[in-house]
């Protein structure tokens, strides 16, 4: 997950601590920003964006449950923040808890019913829980949406073995 600037609005000053941090990531230093993280979240235990970095380092060093756990306490301060929402349903449902991932991507969806990373997010939670017809819904929304080369790529053969399946 590569980390990206926070939607609006802007808390500056906490956005300005994390700033090192988020450098590191860049650099793929995870250790290191979350070395960073610890000590910002020391100054300041309700820094949110903190917390989503946290989790996105920790996700990056395969670290699944403290992973979640970042971005639930993101979440716990900033409950509109999308990016933490968005990957929280990734991570719940790479742990196996694909109602919670369902239910992350939803709450997203009401947040921005258009976001590709969200119907991106919510496609591969339906299509892990097996509801296939779910899936088709949000991956080809999430197609229309013009993402990526290569993550098109992988949403329509996605969607293609879905198709398969159904012949």
């Amino acid at each position: 997950m590569k980390p990206t600037k926070p939607e609006a609005p802007i808390d500056h000053l906490k956005w300005d601590a994390v700033e090192e941090a988020t450098e590191l990531l860049n650099e793929e230093r995870f250790r290191d920003a979350l070395v960073a993280l610890r000590e910002v979240l020391t100054n300041d235990p309700r820094n949110h964006y903190a917390f989503y970095f946290t989790g996105v380092a920790l996700y990056e060093c395969g670290e699944m449950q403290p992973a979640r756990d970042a971005y639930r306490a993101c979440l716990a301060i900033a409950p509109d923040h999308l990016g933490a929402r968005v990957a929280l349903t990734h991570v719940l449902r790479k742990l196996g808890d694909l109602k919670g991932a369902i239910s992350e991507g939803i709450s997203a969806l009401e947040r921005a019913p258009e976001d590709a990373d969200v119907l991106y997010a919510l496609g591969l939670a339906y299509l892990s829980h097996g509801d296939n017809a779910a899936a088709r819904k949000f991956l080809r929304a999430f197609l229309a949406s013009n993402p990526e080369f290569e993550l098109s790529v992988e949403v329509t053969a996605a969607l293609e073995a879905l198709d398969s399946q159904m012949n």
